[in-house]
């Protein structure tokens, strides 16, 4: 109920009645756009993009990951020059002009980490990439996960291809328990040692030991370990995942030894052996 004060004549309380209505109105308007500016402020939002694991593979990408990549603006990726082919590959709407890459290598100063999430406090969602497959798994990206999680930045990881669990899928191999040891030693002695601890692991644990190498040094890893591993052992080789020429295979150590070798220098691949 409006009050009037009593020195307003009658005729005079509809034009009091306007103005206390413009005067809320304007108070309304005030608080709205005070909301907005606030709201507009929210931080943005960390998105785990993954990418094909090789130059023909985009379709193994799902549509709603492509249609959340076209949305973004900003980028951290290992190579910015990947990052653009990729995204070049799903037909963006936005320019590049547009974008914003920023890399995070082992060249990246970790000072400068941090500053690679500064869009998401002005409310910008941001996409963090890996070179092939999902960010943060065997990539620099975990780092930049972290410091969200620091920052109180939602993350949101999204669904598509990983090399990893591709090859622990298709190895026929122990996929209740499994553990992924990344690289290894790349001196023969130690990376002898590094295979027979990770079989012995695998005996005791009854767990699939699982391995990435750098495609140039594949066919001396798996020199390496067909010198190493007991004749009983099943060692898997997975190469070129989703591509056209990809190359699964699981056989013992006594049956690799009789049967020809794939040539796999610089290929990529991923190694897996579980022992009895």
């Amino acid at each position: 109920m409006m009050l009037y004060p009593a020195f307003i004549a009658h005729k005079d309380r509809e034009k009091f009645s306007i103005l206390r209505a413009n005067e809320a109105a304007i108070c309304i308007g005030a608080f709205s756009v005070k909301y907005l500016k606030q709201h507009s402020l929210a931080k943005g939002k960390l998105y785990l993009i993954p990418t094909p694991l090789g130059p023909d593979a985009v379709s193994t990408i799902p549509e709603y990951v492509i249609q959340i990549l076209h949305r973004l603006e900003y980028f951290i990726a290992e190579r910015a020059k990947t990052a653009r082919h990729f995204i070049k590959s799903t037909k963006p709407i936005k320019a590049f002009s547009e974008l914003h890459f920023s890399e995070l290598n082992k060249h990246t100063p970790p000072e400068a980490i941090a500053d690679f999430l500064a869009p998401a406090s002005k409310g910008y969602d941001i996409g963090l990439l890996s070179e092939a497959g999902c960010p943060g798994v065997a990539d620099p990206g975990a780092e930049i996960v972290r410091i969200a999680h620091q920052s109180d930045i939602e993350v949101i990881p999204l669904v598509g291809p990983s090399s990893i669990l591709l090859a622990l899928m298709a190895s026929g191999m122990n996929g209740q328990s499994f553990a992924f040891q990344g690289y290894l030693s790349p001196k023969p002695f130690d990376l002898a040692k590094d295979l027979k601890r990770a079989e012995q692991l695998s005996v005791k644990l009854n767990q699939t030991q699982i391995f990435i190498e750098t495609p140039y040094r594949n066919n001396k890893f798996i020199e390496q370990a067909l010198k190493t591993l007991s004749p009983h052992t099943r060692l898997c080789i997975a190469a070129n995942l989703t591509c056209e020429n990809q190359y699964v295979k699981t056989r013992t150590i006594k049956a690799w030894k009789a049967n020809k070798l794939p040539d796999l220098h610089k290929i990529p691949a991923i190694f897996l052996i579980q022992a009895n």
